[in-house]
């Protein structure tokens, strides 16, 4: 692991067992062998602080992860620094795996806030595919969602206007903590600033604050200390003419 501030502790692991994630309706249940095997592949966990850089594009790593706690953004970054920032890591989200398939990784992964982080030996993957068909099936299933969310992003990019684009992402990120527990029945407060929106939709920072102060005219989002707070989801769907996702229970590896 490396990059700027990149820090990162080796802590206790929490047993795969008493996973705070497990209990969530989002996810779905694990047979017995499948949680016996997830708790041997797993190999400890990583606090990493905000701001380090967990994975770095065009670098091999022997692991892989599941974020535990905390944000973090998958990004790429052109020969003179612009960055693209491809989608964001919430907890259950799985890091590294192009990596482990395809020998390097294509992307970069930050750190949004302080992370916890799920260590494996991506060594074992062979044998969670020739036992474990179900486990192989959650890692081809989580992968394909990622397609998906990127599909999502891209005609954000290509085909809806600035404030359609902006409403998408806010709407998109606030419904995906709602659903993992880290937002009440109040405001979401996400942890991004006007620099990451820019950076995600493909607009100047002049242009993002431009766009970001009309949803803002509207009550629809409020900044608050580098961070956004969505006050109306339904609303952003409306404006972004996105229905939200319909997701059954998830994996969780």
């Amino acid at each position: 692991m490396a990059g700027k501030s990149s820090r990162a502790a080796h802590v206790r692991a929490t047993p795969c067992s008493r996973c705070p994630l497990r209990p969530l309706p989002i996810f779905r249940n694990f047979e017995p062998e499948e949680l016996d095997f997830v708790s041997t592949f797993k190999r400890g966990e990583l606090v990493v602080n905000r701001g380090s850089t967990v994975l770095v594009e065009g670098s091999p790593s022997p692991y892989l992860y599941t974020l535990l706690a905390g944000w973090a953004f998958r990004y790429k970054l052109m020969p003179d620094g612009r960055r693209q920032i491809l989608n964001y890591v919430l907890p259950g989200d799985l890091i590294g795996l192009q990596s482990s398939l395809l020998g390097e990784m294509e992307h970069s992964v930050e750190a949004l806030s302080s992370l916890v982080l799920c260590v494996f030996e991506r060594g074992q993957l062979k044998e969670l595919y020739s036992r474990f068909p179900g486990l192989a099936f959650d890692v081809t299933w989580l992968a394909a969602r990622e397609e998906q969310m990127l599909d999502e992003n891209l005609l954000s990019i290509g085909r809806r206007s600035a404030v359609e684009r902006a409403a998408y992402l806010l709407a998109f990120l606030a419904i995906r903590a709602k659903a993992l527990g880290l937002a009440g029945p109040g405001p979401v407060q996400l942890p991004v600033t006007q620099q990451h929106v820019a950076d995600t939709l493909g607009l100047s920072l002049v242009h993002t604050n431009r766009t970001l102060r009309k949803l803002a005219e509207r009550k629809r989002i409020a900044w608050k200390d580098s961070a956004c707070l969505v006050l109306d989801v339904e609303a952003l769907q409306a404006i972004a003419h996105w229905s939200g996702p319909s997701e059954k229970p998830r994996p969780l590896i």
